[in-house]
C-alpha cells in the first residue's frame, strides 16, 4: 500500500503535495518521492527511507515553482527500498512521470517487450514500465486527442495491464493536467475551488476540501484546476461518486499524543459510541440501514462464512461465537488469503460475512468476488465509505469509527466487534431466533460498552507500566478460552506487529498438548480470563493458570472485576468492568493494545509505522 498525491491549481504543488504525504506516510515508508512541471520541463526529486530524507533532499536542492505536481510514498513490492526505485519513475524522454500503488502482475512480459524497442530500465519496479509505456502512446494520441492525449495515452495502456493498480501521472507538454487510473486498487479526486486532487485516501487533501469524488472499477479521470472528466478504460464517458468528507483535518493529526495509536486507543469509546448510534427504531427494533438485503432473503441463509485477515480475523472468530449463540446458524470463519483456492462450498444460500477496515484489502476483495460467482449473498463491514469492498457487496453496515492512521489496527478492532454483534442481532431479529426482549436486552448490555471502555482507559497506568518492565523479554505467550481465544490471538498480534517480539497465542485448553514445552522460568505468560457467568469456562482457565504458574511462568491475568478466585495465581491482575462473556472482548483487548504500544515504545520503535507492514494490503 502506498501513498499518492496529485495537485493541479494556483498553490505551490510542492507544499500540497508534501502536506498530503505527511498524512499518506502511514501507507508507505520505505521511501518518497515528489515531480513538478515547471516550463515545459519535469523535475523530480526522490529518496529512499521515509518522508524526513526526501523533505532534507528539497532544502538541499529545491524544486523549481509550478501549480501541477505529483507525490508518492512506497512500500516496496518489485525491487529493494532504494533511490533508484522510489518514485515517481520517468518515460525514456523525461516526458512522462508516473507514480503507482499496486502490482502489475505481467510486468515482466512487458518490460522484455521494452528492452527488445531498445529501451533500457533504470529500476527494478514494475512502475517504470507504465511510465514508458504511456511515453510511447502519449505522441500518437495528440492529433486525435489534443489536450486529451495524456488520458488517452494512459486507457491505451490501462488495457494491456494485468494486476491490481493506481496510476497518476503528469506529461511536460500539458503543465495543467493530472490523468489517474485505478483497478481494484482505491483512488479518490478532491474537488475544490480552482483546484483539484488525486489521493490514494482522503486524507491527502483533506486540509484544502472535503468534496471528493470515488471513482468506479477500471476508470480513468483526467482533473484540471476547474474541471474533472471520467471514463472507462475504453473511452466511454463514465460517472464517479461524489461524496462530503464528515470528518476534517484535526482528525488526522495526533491531537497531543506522542503516537497516532494511543490517540487512536482513546478514540475508542467515541468509535464505540459511533458504530452503535442510530441502530434502534423507536419501537426498540434493531434497524440496519445499510443493509439491502430482504428479511426474505436473510431468513433463507442456512451457513454464515466470515472472511478476513489480520485483526479483522479475530473480529470474526469472536462473530462465530455470537452468530452461533444467537441464531443458531452455523458459522465458518476463513482467512482471505486462503478462502478461494481451497474450492469452498457455497451456495445462494450462504451468507458470507467479509470484514474490511479500508475496503481495499485485496485478499477479502477476490475472496469476495469469488464468492460472488459462486452466487453467495455478500455482507461487508467496513470503515471506509464508498470503498471496493462495501461498494461490490449486497449489503454493507459501516462501523463509522473514523480515520485510523497507525499501521495497527485498535479502534478499528473494537467497533468491527460491534459490527459483528449487530448483524448476529439482526439475524436473530429477522429470522425469530431469539423473542424480541432478549433481543432489547443485549442492545442494552452493548449500549453500556463505551462508557466500559472508557472505565477501563482510565485505570491502564499500571499496564504501561508492565509494558516498560517487560521491554527486554524476547518471549510472550497469550492464553484465552471461548472468545478470549482470539482476544490472546489479537494480543500477541498486537505485540508481534508492534515490538518484534516472538508472541504466540493459544487456546487454553490447547497447553497439555504442545504449547506448555515452552513454558519456562519468568516467561511472560498473559491469560484472558472468561467472566464468572460462564462457570465452566472460568474454573478451567483457573487451573490453566495454576499449571504454568507452577513451572515458572509470570503471570499476567486479565480478569473481571471482583473475581476473586485469580488472585491468588495472578503475578500481576489487571481488572476490568464487567459485560456478558460474548461482549467480554470489547474491554478485554484494550489492556493488549495498551500493553504492547508500551513495551515497543520503551524499546525505542515507531509505535505508528512498524517495520514491513502497511496498513492495508492492497496486493495478494
Amino acid at each position: 500500500m502506498c501513498g499518492i498525491v496529485g495537485y493541479v491549481g494556483a498553490k505551490s504543488a510542492l507544499d500540497v503535495v508534501l502536506e498530503g504525504l505527511r498524512r499518506l506516510e502511514y501507507r508507505g515508508y520505505d521511501s518518497a518521492g515528489v515531480a513538478v512541471v515547471a516550463d515545459g520541463e519535469l523535475t523530480a526529486r526522490k529518496k529512499a527511507g521515509k518522508l524526513g530524507n526526501l523533505e532534507k533532499e528539497l532544502a538541499a536542492n529545491p524544486l523549481p515553482a509550478s501549480g501541477l505536481g505529483l507525490g508518492h510514498t512506497r512500500w516496496a513490492t518489485h525491487g529493494g527500498p532504494t533511490d533508484a526505485n522510489a518514485h515517481p519513475h520517468f518515460d525514456y524522454g523525461s516526458r512522462v512521470a508516473v507514480v503507482h500503488n499496486g502490482i502489475i502482475e505481467n510486468f515482466a512480459v512487458l518490460r522484455e517487450e521494452l528492452r527488445e524497442a531498445g529501451i533500457e530500465l533504470s529500476s527494478e519496479t514494475d512502475t517504470e514500465v507504465v511510465a514508458h509505456l504511456i511515453g510511447l502512446e502519449y505522441p500518437g494520441c495528440v492529433e486525435s486527442f489534443g489536450d486529451g492525449a495524456l488520458a488517452e495515452a494512459m486507457r491505451r495502456v490501462c488495457r494491456r495491464l494485468d494486476g491490481a493498480f493506481t496510476l497518476v501521472a503528469v506529461h511536460s507538454d500539458v503543465p495543467d493536467v493530472v490523468v489517474g487510473a485505478r483497478l481494484n486498487s482505491p483512488l479518490v479526486v478532491g474537488v475544490g475551488a480552482g483546484e483539484a486532487f488525486l489521493c490514494s485516501d482522503v486524507a491527502g487533501f483533506i486540509g484544502h476540501t472535503r468534496e471528493a469524488i470515488e471513482l468506479g472499477q477500471a476508470q480513468v479521470v483526467e482533473v484540471r484546476s476547474n474541471a474533472v472528466v471520467i471514463t472507462d478504460f475504453h473511452g466511454e464517458p463514465a460517472v464517479g461518486k461524489p461524496f462530503h468528507v464528515d470528518w476534517d483535518v484535526a482528525a488526522a493529526e495526533k491531537g497531543g499524543y506522542d503516537y497516532f495509536m494511543e490517540k487512536e486507543i482513546e478514540e475508542q469509546p467515541q468509535a464505540v459510541a459511533d458504530t452503535l448510534l442510530g441502530r434502534v427504531s423507536g419501537e426498540g427494533k434493531l434497524e440496519l440501514d445499510e443493509m439491502r438485503m430482504s428479511e426474505a432473503e436473510l431468513r433463507s441463509v442456512d451457513k454464515v462464512i466470515v472472511i478476513a485477515a489480520g485483526t479483522s480475523y479475530h473480529a470474526g472468530m469472536i462473530a462465530k461465537y455470537a452468530i452461533e449463540h444467537w441464531t443458531r446458524i452455523p458459522v465458518e470463519v476463513e482467512l482471505a488469503s486462503e478462502f478461494r483456492y481451497r474450492d469452498p462450498i457455497l451456495t445462494r444460500d450462504t451468507l458470507v460475512l467479509v470484514i474490511s477496515q479500508s475496503g481495499e484489502t485485496a485478499d477479502t476483495l477476490m475472496a469476495l468476488r469469488h464468492a460472488k460467482d459462486q452466487h453467495a449473498r455478500v455482507l461487508a463491514i467496513c470503515n471506509s465509505n464508498g470503498a471496493t469492498i462495501p461498494r461490490e457487496a449486497d449489503a454493507v453496515v459501516y462501523t463509522h469509527g473514523g480515520p485510523e492512521i497507525a499501521v495497527a489496527s485498535t479502534k478499528a478492532f473494537l467497533t468491527q466487534l460491534i459490527a459483528c454483534y449487530l448483524v448476529g442481532l439482526y439475524l436473530a431479529q429477522v429470522r425469530a431466533a431469539k423473542f424480541p426482549d432478549e433481543i432489547r436486552e443485549i442492545l442494552d448490555q452493548l449500549s453500556q460498552a463505551p462508557a466500559k471502555v472508557r472505565e477501563t482507559l482510565d485505570r491502564m497506568e499500571p499496564v504501561r507500566e508492565l509494558g516498560r518492565a517487560l521491554k527486554d523479554h524476547g518471549r510472550v505467550l497469550f492464553l484465552g478460552r471461548h472468545v478470549g481465544f482470539p482476544v490472546a490471538l489479537e494480543g500477541a498480534l498486537k505485540l508481534k506487529e508492534l515490538a518484534y517480539v516472538h508472541a504466540e497465542g493459544f487456546a487454553a485448553g490447547e497447553l497439555k498438548h504442545g504449547p506448555i514445552a515452552l513454558v519456562d522460568q519468568d516467561l511472560p505468560v498473559v491469560v484472558v480470563v472468561p467472566p464468572a457467568d460462564r462457570p465452566l469456562l472460568h474454573d478451567k482457565i483457573v487451573s490453566n493458570i495454576q499449571e504454568i504458574r507452577a513451572r515458572g511462568a509470570r503471570t499476567i491475568v486479565i480478569a473481571e472485576d471482583g473475581d476473586e478466585a485469580v488472585v491468588p495465581f495472578a503475578d500481576t491482575l489487571i481488572y476490568v468492568p464487567e459485560l456478558p462473556t460474548l461482549l467480554q472482548p470489547l474491554v478485554a483487548t484494550v489492556p493488549l493494545q495498551i500493553f504492547a504500544c508500551a513495551l515497543a515504545d520503551a524499546k525505542g520503535l515507531d509505535v505508528d509505522q512498524p517495520r514491513n507492514l502497511a496498513k492495508s494490503v492492497t496486493v495478494e
